[in-house]
């Protein structure tokens, strides 16, 4: 039986000499992997492949069987074409730093239809964001991505609880006992993109790239204490780098 779905891919893996083995994100089914054959050839890169870079969104008709592991693809074309996001070096370090925390976040292999249709949603933003608005644009997608996680961040930032305690997602007063902490200059600029609703708005957030490297570095430990074996983000040093 076939299914109509979209996807967003996250992560493709090469297999003998023609196929790929690819890791999708998908609208109905949430995380699956499909074997597909046929789309490289030995001596160069094939216009099929290229549908299977991350953060491409697909528009797909899939075999679907609960009871395997490795599904296939039937048909599959371009949902959104990025004009963007898969050739702008800084774009595309982004692209690959949003699909790999979506990654570690997501649960195998249930179905998030809201969370499916915001990730589609901010890489079709990304797309078209301009520079100061893509500057910011990780730390906005880190701290959106809890909402769908069961611990998003409490703005309830003043001039008394000014601390972020990030092993309970709020501000406090006092310095906790541990050193899981945001204090200072960066818990007041979390608090502000905390009240980012739309990508748009970033560009009222002017940041130097040493604070937007910190921050990122603290998103980062913030979801190493809510998931388990979170692990280290390969896409962060290269984030950093380009964001310089």
């Amino acid at each position: 039986m076939t299914h109509k779905t979209k996807g967003i891919v996250l992560r493709t893996i090469k297999y003998g000499e023609t196929s790929v083995v690819v890791t999708i994100f998908t609208e109905l089914f949430g995380v699956q992997t499909y074997m597909v054959n046929g789309v490289r050839t030995a001596k160069k890169s094939s216009a099929k492949a290229n549908h299977f870079q991350p953060a491409a969104i697909l528009d797909m008709i899939v075999y679907h069987n609960d009871l395997q592991s490795m599904q296939r693809i039937k048909e599959f074309k371009w949902d959104y074409l990025f004009d963007r996001v898969l050739s702008d070096v800084i774009k595309n370090s982004i692209a690959l730093y949003m699909v790999e925390l979506l990654q570690k976040c997501l649960p195998q292999p249930e179905q998030n239809i809201p969370l499916f249709y915001f990730c589609e949603d901010v890489l079709i933003q990304l797309d078209k964001a301009n520079k100061s608005v893509t500057a910011n644009f990780a730390l906005y997608f880190s701290l959106q991505l809890t909402h769908f996680f069961g611990f998003k961040m409490n703005d309830d930032f003043n001039e008394q609880q000014n601390i972020l305690d990030l092993q309970e997602g709020s501000f406090v007063k006092d310095q906790p006992a541990h050193p899981n902490f945001i204090d200072g200059e960066l818990a007041m600029i979390t608090s502000q993109l905390l009240k980012v609703m739309q990508p748009f708005e970033l560009e009222d957030v002017k940041l130097h790239h040493d604070k937007r490297r910190l921050l990122l570095q603290h998103y980062q430990d913030y979801y190493a204490l809510h998931i388990a074996d979170f692990g280290k983000m390969k896409t962060l040093m290269i984030l950093h780098e380009v964001l310089g």
